[in-house]
């Protein structure tokens, strides 16, 4: 087992993250319940502090608690992801600048490995951090910082509940950290969830502390390996090192949910080109070739007769030519599209990558390297231009069979950094 018990870690937490991008640039929403809303502004996938003391639960149906955000004003939006991940972005710039040595966990965590820096406190360390990017970005987060992954994750996740922290706990000290964990409930914890937690409670374990002093052989009995490495991560031996930052994928996956049911094929074919291009073009931005696509589309699950479909299309040469495979999913749909199906959402995922730069012939004379060598040239062109000149400025003209499949975004807030229409406005007076 690789030990990393050497190390330093710092998780970077954003609190409540969409609902605190939306305040960024509403700062009157402050101290009043927010929520926001998926796709079709269906359920909850965010709430605010003072919306959680409201009970409004994680994926709650908004028509459900309808009532609730009437009688307590609760200020709605729908899902604002350009605005999302641009502050994401900025975010990052902040922490990598701190240190190269950095983990984007996911898009509001972040782990730093923090060892070969020169801090003395790590506590006012995290709460300097903290206010750095509450000043540049607007955004307030959480530090936890420890010798291990879990439980930095774990300092965060206190900090945020306790407003004494000052939003970063140092969980360095290993005569201190008792305390905590003993406060700290089993189900909070990174790995365990909803489901093993019962079972866990069922053998009298109900804090982090009790799962800290479990035996290597009864830990890794309840848990498997993941649990033996849970408890060594709580006492400071550290069993997960920082992910590369760039990771090759395994699979590259875009998915949506139709703004309303539909039977029409070109609306379908619509959708799936602008899935399949988002998909290639992130296939691109990752330096993979994919050999496979594939495609799914269902009804709703929520009406009599849900089915569901799926289909593969495999190339002869690994590409990540948008069009390439527009067309080979394209094909694929029209071969298992019925008009008397309503159609509630489609997804395409790109999968069995090769790098990009590692293109493989082989004896028969298949792979087509001149026609590889084209359509990288190609792509390259296209996405500058875009780059340049906007998204989607050059785009497919299936694309453009029909928009009635885009989701419903009623509440969507403006895309305050992303769209030159939607900036915002200062006035001088």
């Amino acid at each position: 087992m690789t030990s990393y018990s050497s190390k330093i870690y710092a998780l970077i937490d954003c609190n409540n993250f969409f609902a605190s991008c939306e305040r960024v640039f509403r700062p009157e929403l402050e101290g009043k319940p927010v929520v926001v809303l998926s796709s079709n502004d269906g359920c909850v996938v965010a709430r605010s502090n003072e919306a959680k003391r409201l009970g409004i639960p994680m994926g709650a149906p908004a028509f459900k608690w309808r009532h609730v955000f009437i009688a307590h004003r609760v200020v709605q939006f729908s899902a604002n992801f350009e605005l999302y991940a641009d502050l994401s972005r900025r975010i990052t710039t902040i922490l990598t600048g701190i240190t190269p040595r950095t983990e984007v966990y996911s898009i509001d965590e972040s782990f730093l490995d923090i060892s070969e820096l020169d801090i003395p406190d790590y506590a006012a360390w995290g709460r300097a951090v903290r206010s750095r990017i509450l000043r540049a970005v607007g955004v307030p987060v959480s530090v936890g910082i420890a010798p291990t992954k879990t439980l930095a994750k774990l300092g965060a996740d206190y900090a945020k509940k306790h407003p004494d922290c000052a939003g970063a706990l140092s969980l360095t000290d290993p005569a201190g950290r008792t305390a905590y964990l003993a406060q700290f409930p089993l189900e909070d914890l990174w790995g365990v969830g909803r489901r093993l937690a019962p079972r866990l409670h069922a053998e009298s374990l109900h804090t982090a502390l009790d799962i800290s002093r479990l035996p290597s052989r009864r830990a890794r009995q309840l848990m498997g390996l993941p649990g033996l490495q849970m408890v060594h991560e709580l006492n400071g031996r550290g069993c997960h090192g920082l992910t590369p930052f760039h990771k090759p994928p395994q699979t590259i996956m875009r998915s949506r949910t139709f703004g309303e049911d539909t039977h029409e094929l070109p609306v379908i074919e619509a959708a799936v080109a602008s899935l399949a291009k988002r998909a290639a073009f992130q296939a691109r931005s990752d330096h993979v070739l994919c050999r496979q696509a594939l495609l799914y589309i269902t009804t709703s699950r929520f009406k009599p007769g849900y089915r569901a479909w799926q289909e593969v299309t495999r190339f002869t040469r690994p590409t990540n030519e948008s069009g390439e495979i527009i067309s080979g999913v394209m094909q694929r749909l029209r071969a298992i599209y019925s008009s008397s199906q309503a159609y509630h959402r489609a997804g395409v995922t790109l999968c069995d990558f090769v790098p990009d730069g590692n293109l493989q012939t082989d004896l028969l004379g298949e792979v087509d390297t001149q026609a590889h060598d084209a359509a990288v040239a190609r792509m390259q062109a296209v996405d500058a231009i875009n780059a340049r000149y906007g998204r989607n400025r050059i785009h497919y003209a299936a694309e453009d069979l029909s928009v009635s499949w885009q989701p419903k975004q009623r509440l969507r807030s403006p895309r305050y950094v992303s769209n030159w229409q939607e900036l915002p406005e200062a006035r001088c007076i």
